[in-house]
C-alpha cells in the first residue's frame, strides 16, 4: 500500500502566494517573506533561523541566520529535513516520507489565519511545535501534525492562533557528547537549536501578527521531553523566551544520567575510525568534523542497531553538560531551578502498547522487558515495582496476553505518566503556576494497526491524539490506510483542537460562554482538595478524576496512579531511573 508523499498532500491547496514583511530582531534591514495559501491558511515554509551546521559548525551551537537587507525569502516549499533515514514511514505514528535531508536544516514553518480571520484580533498568541521521533526521525513537515485544521478550529472558536514548527538536529548530529564538546559548549546541540528557534519566534513573530509575549511551546514524545528540557534550560537562570508549555506523552525521560548516549557516541567514533585518540580528545571531534554527512549518518544507523538492545527507550538523549542542562533534571526539580510556566501535560491510555514486545506471555518475559529498560535499578526495587502491577489486574485480548498489557502499563507509567506528574507538581509547588493534566482515551489508529500488524488490541497508542488535537483526520483518510472514524471522533477533534488553541490563547483549556465548543469540565489539576486531577479525553467515561482512589472515577482508580507514581517519583527510584 503506497503512502502519498507529504508534498502531494499540500499541492492542491497551495494555489496562491501571500507576502509578509518583517524586521529581523533589532536589525535595521527589512526583508520580505513570500508564502502560500493552503486550506485558507497562510503558510510560510522553510524559513531559515540558523546557518548550515555541517563541517566546522557540526555539533556547535546554532549560529543565527544572516538575512540580506532588502532581500526576499521565498518560503513556498518545505526546507531540508535534518539527517535521518530516507523513505522510511513509521505509519501510523507518523505519515511523513522524508526524501530530502541536509545538515543545512535549521528552518521553520509559520502558519497563520488568513487576513480576514485576523482582522481586528490584534497580535495573536503563538504555538511553537517541537516534533517528536525519539530525537532520531521526523521533521516540521509531518502531515499528521500539520497546523491547518487546528488554526481553522481556533478561528471558528474565536481564539485564532499562529503556529510555528521547527526542525532541529537529530541523533548523532544533535546529541553527540564528549568532554571536548562539553568544554566548548557544544553538547545538546539539538536542544540549543530548539531554543534558537523559540528565540527567533520571540524576536520576529510580531511581523506575522503574532504576540511575542504569548508563546506556548508544545511537543509530543521526544518533543514532550524537549518541553521539559526547555523549561529547565540553564537551571532557570536565564529568562524563558516563552510563557507556557504543553508536554504530550513525555516531559522527562529515564536514562539522561546513564551512558546510553555516550556508548552510542563511542560506537560511531569507532566505526568511522576516529578513535585514534581518546573519545574525549579534541582530535576526535576534529576528525568527525572533517567527514562527510553521509558517512557519519550511515555509521549512526549501523551502530544504533547494536545499541538499541541495551535500551528499549531512546538512545541519543540529552546529557548533563553543566550549561544548557547544568544538573540532572531530578536535581533541578528538587532545587526549584526551572522556569515559571503555565503547564499542560498528559498521555494516552495505551501510550506504549505499540512499543511493547508483543511476544510477552509470561512473568519472566515481563521481568526481562522491564529489566532491559532499567539496567541501573536494583533487584530489590525491581521486585517491588513488579509487585505493584499484579497480572490479575490485566485482561487478555484476542491477540495479546495479560502479561503484555502488564508490561505495557509499567512502561507507560515509568516514561509517560509519573515524570509528567512529578514535573507538573513541582511547577505548581515552586511557582504556584496553573497545571493541567489529561489522559487521552480515543483513537482512530487501532484499526490501522490491526490491518498493518495483523494484531488487534493495541488500543489508544502513542500519537493517537494527533488526529484530534490538530484536526488532521483527512490526512489519515488520504494515506490509503483503513480509516473508519465515527461522528464522535469528528466531534472530539473539534473540541480537542479548540481546547488546545484556547490554552494557547487564554492559558486554560476550557473556554467559558454559550458559544464555546471546547472540552468541558477541565479544571486546574490542583484547584481542588485531593488532587492532582486529570481530564480523561474521549472513551466511555470522559471526565475529571483525581489521581488517587478518593474523588476518582472507577476507571482511574483501577490504574492506582497515586500509589504507583509515589513509588516512581521517590528519590531512590529516580536515581535508578537515571534522570
Amino acid at each position: 500500500m503506497r503512502l502519498l508523499p507529504i508534498w502531494s498532500l499540500f499541492v492542491a491547496a497551495a494555489a496562491a502566494a501571500t507576502t509578509a514583511s518583517m524586521l529581523l530582531g533589532n536589525a535595521s534591514a527589512n526583508f520580505s517573506v513570500v508564502g502560500i495559501t493552503r486550506n485558507d491558511v497562510e503558510v510560510y515554509l522553510g524559513i531559515p533561523y540558523a546557518k548550515d551546521t555541517s563541517g566546522k559548525n557540526r555539533f556547535k551551537p546554532p549560529i543565527p541566520y544572516s538575512y540580506k537587507p532588502g532581500s526576499t525569502i521565498y518560503a513556498t516549499q518545505p526546507g531540508h529535513a535534518c539527517p535521518q533515514h530516507l523513505g522510511v514511514i513509521f505509519a501510523p505514528l507518523g505519515l511523513g516520507n522524508i526524501t530530502d535531508i541536509s545538515e543545512d536544516c535549521l528552518n521553520l514553518n509559520v502558519a497563520r489565519p488568513n487576513a480576514a480571520d485576523r482582522k481586528g484580533k490584534g497580535p495573536l498568541p503563538v504555538l511553537v511545535w517541537i516534533h517528536g521521533g525519539s530525537f532520531w526521525w521526523a521533521s516540521n513537515k509531518e502531515p499528521t501534525t500539520a497546523p491547518d485544521g487546528l488554526i481553522k478550529q481556533s478561528v471558528e472558536n474565536g481564539d485564532p492562533i499562529i503556529h510555528v514548527a521547527m526542525n532541529y538536529r537529530l541523533g548523532f548530529f544533535g546529541f553527540a557528547n564528549s568532554d571536548s564538546l562539553k568544554e566548548e559548549g557544544s553538547m545538546n546541540a539539538g536542544l540549543r537549536d530548539q531554543r534558537a528557534a523559540i528565540e527567533w519566534v520571540r524576536d520576529n513573530i510580531a511581523a506575522f501578527g503574532g504576540d511575542p509575549e504569548r508563546i506556548t511551546i508544545a511537543g509530543q514524545s521526544s518533543g514532550g521531553l524537549a518541553i521539559g528540557m526547555q523549561i529547565m534550560a540553564y537551571g532557570g537562570e536565564k529568562p524563558l523566551p516563552f510563557q507556557q508549555g504543553i508536554a504530550q506523552s513525555q516531559a522527562l525521560e529515564p536514562g539522561i544520567t546513564g551512558t546510553f548516549a555516550r556508548d552510542a557516541m563511542a560506537a560511531v567514533v569507532d566505526y568511522v575510525g576516529c578513535n585514534t585518540a581518546d573519545l574525549d580528545a579534541p582530535k576526535t571531534i576534529d576528525c568527525l568534523r572533517g567527514m562527510d554527512t553521509k558517512t557519519l549518518l550511515n555509521a549512526s544507523f549501523e551502530t544504533y542497531a547494536d545499541d538499541i538492545g541495551h535500551n528499549i527507550g531512546d538512545i541519543w538523549l540529552p546529557m548533563v553538560d553543566g550549561d544548557f542542562l547544568p544538573a540532572p533534571p531530578s536535581q533541578l526539580i528538587d532545587q526549584g531551578r526551572f522556569g515559571n510556566v503555565t503547564f499542560m501535560s498528559g498521555w494516552t491510555q495505551g501510550d506504549l502498547n505499540v512499543y511493547t514486545n508483543t511476544s510477552i506471555k509470561t512473568a519472566k518475559d515481563t521481568y526481562s522487558f522491564i529489566r532491559g529498560y532499567l539496567p541501573a535499578m536494583s533487584e530489590k526495587s525491581l521486585g517491588e515495582l513488579l509487585d505493584l502491577y499484579p497480572v490479575k489486574e490485566f485482561t487478555a485480548s484476542e491477540d495479546l496476553t495479560p502479561e503484555f498489557y502488564r508490561s505495557a502499563r509499567i512502561f507507560r507509567d515509568i516514561l509517560m505518566v509519573c515524570p509528567s506528574v512529578h514535573l507538573g507538581g513541582a511547577i505548581k509547588e515552586e511557582h504556584d503556576a496553573p497545571v493541567y493534566f489529561y489522559n487521552f482515551n480515543q483513537t482512530i489508529l487501532d484499526t490501522i494497526l490491526e490491518h498493518t500488524n495483523q494484531i488487534s488490541g493495541f488500543g489508544v497508542v502513542h500519537t493517537s491524539e494527533f488526529a484530534y488535537v490538530f484536526d488532521s483526520m483527512d490526512v489519515y483518510r488520504e494515506s490509503g490506510y483503513v480509516f473508519d472514524p465515527t461522528e464522535y471522533d469528528y466531534e472530539l477533534a473539534m473540541r480537542a483542537s479548540r481546547s488546545w488553541a484556547t490554552f494557547v490563547s487564554q492559558g486554560v483549556p476550557t473556554k467559558k460562554g454559550p458559544k464555546s465548543q471546547t472540552l468541558t469540565n477541565w479544571v486546574e489539576a490542583f484547584s481542588r482538595p485531593g488532587g492532582p486531577y486529570i481530564r480523561t479525553i474521549g472513551g466511555p467515561n470522559p471526565n475529571m478524576s483525581a489521581l488517587g482512589r478518593a474523588n476518582s472515577t472507577v476507571e482511574m482508580a483501577k490504574q492506582r496512579l497515586q500509589e504507583r507514581c509515589a513509588f516512581f517519583n521517590s528519590p531512590e527510584i529516580i536515581r535508578a531511573l537515571q534522570y
